[in-house]
């Protein structure tokens, strides 16, 4: 049992997202008693938010499930800047229209967890643009920056790394952390929030927000981040090999997705059941409870919930699937990700090499040729030993169709056009 009162403190700390709380009591009876409103900031760095990203809109997905307001606070203003914390130098400057054409596109990430809308339950998203983009420097300076101790900011741990290993912050960057503190202070004057949510490295940046409304004169407000996730082995969630596991289905096809989570480590199953769907707890300590070769249905299953929440059921259960018969009966099926190659260029052959390029499979020559010489890439499901091995519809079975394959796991269609 969690001994939270709350449902929502409750159905969180039994997932395993509770890393810290501010005031564990306080927040459990504004939880329990009144519809509480709480954000989670996102930066507009991307086109799309990655797998790293779903614990934060899993947080918000529970907090509506549970009866109260979730706010998307996206960094259309805080992006121009870019946040300092834990990163081992500046990040690039992105333009307006750079960060406007981000937020679109961000925008759906969101749409398959949360209902937005006009209640009191509906989600919000809200653009900290709309505030800091209009301020005046000086009156801010006075009534804002007052409020701050440069010596508090230098102790935080997000800036000690950067300075610990004498690399530079700019003023613009030390600045981020104020203008974070400030939209707490804005959303809880605009929009009645009383909590920010975020990861543990964002520990610092919220109290600075819960101080400064304190001198400010906002109602009491509450912190609460979740662990900074890492697989078993110490990878960072949401990164793979290849390149980050994005949740828009045109930066990573939803098969990809789906696979990503299949090949999930045993230790980290149960962990991501809780986590990342909304399986009853019942279910996932039985699946918990499996081993052996057994475990291997829980990954599916676990890969199979999490792709549902995201890209629906039917293309969740589509790629199962696909992978299915892939794996299990070895054929090519028909929805796993392909490419076209022209006709012409196809009939007249094209190196082996150049083509596990063009396939997304390998960064260069170099890589595709290592892969060869591993014995990693295989035609029709027959290894290829031969590097300078030309490909032409001579591969082709009879809806001319070449299988590209990469190890076990990944497999792309090659498909005249």
């Amino acid at each position: 049992m969690s001994g939270f009162k709350s449902e929502f403190l409750h159905t969180l700390s039994q997932r395993g997202f509770i890393h810290q709380i501010s005031d564990e009591t306080g927040l459990d009876q504004l939880f329990a008693k009144e519809v509480v409103t709480g954000y989670i900031g996102f930066d507009a760095t991307a086109r799309s938010l990655h797998a790293g990203s779903l614990i934060q809109i899993m947080m918000l997905h529970w907090m509506q499930k549970t009866g109260h307001q979730p706010i998307a606070l996206m960094g259309g203003g805080t992006s121009m800047i870019g946040d300092p914390s834990f990163k081992d130098e500046a990040r690039k400057m992105l333009t307006e229209d750079d960060i406007a054409s981000n937020l679109g596109e961000i925008r759906k990430n969101f749409s398959p967890y949360l209902h937005f809308g006009d209640g009191k339950q509906d989600a919000l998203m809200i653009n900290n643009a709309d505030w800091l983009m209009d301020i005046n420097y000086v009156r801010f300076l006075r009534d804002v920056g007052r409020h701050f101790s440069v010596n508090r900011m230098l102790s935080f741990d997000s800036v000690k790394l950067r300075l610990d290993r004498e690399q530079s912050l700019s003023f613009l960057e030390f600045n981020y952390m104020i203008l974070q503190a400030y939209d707490f202070v804005e959303l809880s004057k605009r929009h009645g929030c009383r909590l920010q949510m975020g990861g543990s490295d964002q520990w610092g940046n919220i109290i600075n927000g819960i101080d400064l409304g304190h001198r400010m004169g906002t109602p009491q407000l509450y912190a609460l981040t979740s662990p900074l996730l890492t697989t078993s082995s110490g990878a960072k969630m949401g990164k793979t090999a290849d390149g980050a596991v994005w949740l828009s289905a045109e930066m990573l096809p939803a098969y990809d997705f789906w696979q990503y989570w299949r090949n999930t480590e045993d230790a980290d199953v149960g962990r991501f059941l809780k986590l990342y769907t909304t399986l009853a707890m019942d279910e996932i300590a039985r699946l918990e409870a499996l081993g052996g070769a057994e475990i291997n249905e829980a990954k599916k299953i676990l890969a199979t919930e999490v792709t549902a929440l995201l890209h629906g059921r039917a293309v969740a259960e589509e790629a199962a699937e696909t992978a299915r018969k892939t794996f299990e009966e070895g054929i090519a099926a028909d929805t796993l990700p392909s490419i076209g190659i022209a006709r012409a260029e196809l009939e007249a052959g094209t190196g082996l090499l150049g083509l596990v390029v063009k396939a997304g499979l390998a960064g260069s020559n170099g890589e595709a040729r290592r892969h060869v010489q591993g014995g990693a890439v295989r035609i029709n499901d027959a290894v290829v030993t031969d590097e300078r091995m030309v490909i032409s519809t001579a591969n082709a079975d009879d809806d001319g169709v070449i299988k590209l394959s990469l190890g076990k796991k990944k497999h792309i269609l090659i498909k005249a056009e």
